[in-house]
């Protein structure tokens, strides 16, 4: 592994755990040249997933945009990032568990609503106003009616 701090080449790991329900690994690392420590996560790779597009494009899935995504709709809103980051990773489990090598952005969109809305009901309200592009106030207050009515 890389030192972050001075790029030597060869460290010791201190530490070694599993996180995320057993998902990764984090481990605690010192550096051989210059003795600071850092952390580092390991994870499973999973197969290569595209995205198809609302326009049909392709392109592979980036969990930063989704991060982005959800973050913005969290703005000001008492959501932490250890639970937008436990959100992907379970909207990710669904993708992954379809065993698809492809998946729609309507797909994702779909599951991110589903977290968001158990999450945080502003923040599902934002995103989904982004998402569903809602053309006017009318089919703004047809979503927020069903929130109502579900609670």
């Amino acid at each position: 592994m890389k030192c972050p701090y001075c790029s030597h080449l060869e460290d010791k790991v201190i530490d070694s755990r599993p996180t995320d329900e057993g998902e990764t690994i984090r481990r605690r690392r010192e550096c051989l040249g210059c003795q600071k420590r850092y952390t580092t996560y390991e994870k499973v790779e999973y197969m290569p997933l595209i995205v198809i597009k609302k326009d049909k494009s392709r392109q592979p899935y980036n969990r930063e945009k989704l991060l982005n995504g959800i973050m913005r709709a969290c703005e000001k809103r008492p959501v932490s990032i250890d639970e937008i980051d436990a959100l992907i990773d379970r909207v990710e489990a669904t993708i992954y568990n379809t065993l698809e090598r492809e998946v729609t952005s309507t797909e994702i969109g779909e599951c991110v609503m589903k977290e968001l809305r158990k999450l945080d009901e502003v923040a599902y309200v934002r995103f989904a106003s982004v998402y569903r592009q809602f053309k006017d106030i009318d089919t703004f207050m047809e979503e927020l009616q069903k929130i109502k009515t579900e609670k």
